[in-house]
């Protein structure tokens, strides 16, 4: 296979266009704050797309829209806990990961147990995750500890430190995919659960782990921008619904799930904060955002859709 025909390339050029566009309307100054800016907060859509790449891997009505709400449940709880307490930093990692992994479990009982479609069990269960978010929050902004906001803010190596954690997280994903049982499972599984099921593969305990795979990245991704951002709001991952799947689909995996594209993830992260960026510079409010953002994922499908067709 050619560099070309790798679906990941076309999300990292499309990035580097963006980049050189939003750089064109300020004659070229400040590249490196916009590409250290990038890195920041697409480390965020790129983690939260990781986890909806696994999920959307499995097969066609697998998605998970209880991200936002996941973020937000995990990131306040974890918040309240540590108080700004001084050393309190690995507590309020693992309850954040404890909630991740409690809404997982919960949002595949509701899929497995009573039969819902994935959408209708996820968009039900973030209702409530939203309001168990709003009961405990009751309009507390509780900063995170001095040491946790520092590292959130912080750099290594002159790139942000929450890029070098999305960037670990993507090689862990990546290894699981290409060199691990677990990852020919999912890749079997999406692309014909009836057949890997005949072949033994453990298509439930498959689902099971996806789902909650994707609700502990997203409570990761909740802890570390609450950290970044300084405290938790009721609307933090209000924007990531959209992104993750956003991500996922620009990122040149198949939207008809049984194939997974992690470098592309994080060139399709990056990309949408350039455009989000170039908007912003021309003054677009966040409707015209989430028109452009939905515009470029249909023409994607669509793209994909009649290259499978020719082939």
């Amino acid at each position: 296979m050619s560099v070309l025909s790798r679906p990941w390339l076309w999300s990292w050029l499309a990035a580097a266009a963006a980049f050189s566009l939003t750089l064109g309307l300020t004659s070229g100054r400040g590249a490196g704050e916009l590409g250290y800016a990038a890195l920041s907060f697409g480390a965020f859509a790129a983690i939260v797309g990781l986890g909806q790449m696994l999920v959307i891997t499995l097969g066609p009505g697998n998605v998970d829209l209880s991200i936002p709400a996941t973020m937000t449940l995990a990131a306040t709880l974890a918040l309240k806990a540590m108080g700004s307490d001084p050393g309190t930093a690995f507590l309020g990692l693992v309850i954040a990961l404890a909630v991740g992994f409690g809404t997982g479990v919960a949002n595949y009982a509701l899929i497995f147990l009573l039969r819902l479609p994935p959408i209708i069990a996820t968009l039900a269960a973030s209702l409530i995750y939203q309001s168990l978010a709003i009961w405990s929050n009751r309009g507390l902004r509780i900063k995170p500890p001095a040491g946790l906001a520092d590292f959130a803010t912080g750099r290594f190596l002159g790139l942000p430190n929450v890029a070098w954690v999305g960037l670990a997280l993507a090689i862990v994903v990546w290894f699981v995919l290409e060199r691990s049982v677990w990852g020919r499972w999912l890749l079997a599984t999406g692309q014909n659960l009836r057949v890997a099921r005949l072949a033994g593969v453990p298509v439930e305990l498959v689902r099971a782990s996806t789902y909650i795979s994707v609700a502990v990245f997203a409570s990761l991704a909740g802890y570390l921008l609450a950290s970044f951002s300084g405290g938790a709001a009721l609307n933090m991952g209000q924007e990531y619904l959209l992104m993750s799947i956003a991500v996922v689909v620009i990122g040149g995996s198949s939207i008809a799930g049984g194939n997974s594209n992690v470098p592309g993830v994080w060139g399709a992260a990056l990309f949408m904060f350039l455009v989000v960026s170039m908007l912003n510079s021309y003054g677009a409010g966040a409707g015209v955002r989430n028109v452009l953002t939905g515009t470029i994922i249909i023409a994607i499908v669509i793209a994909a859709s009649s290259r499978r067709a020719r082939t």
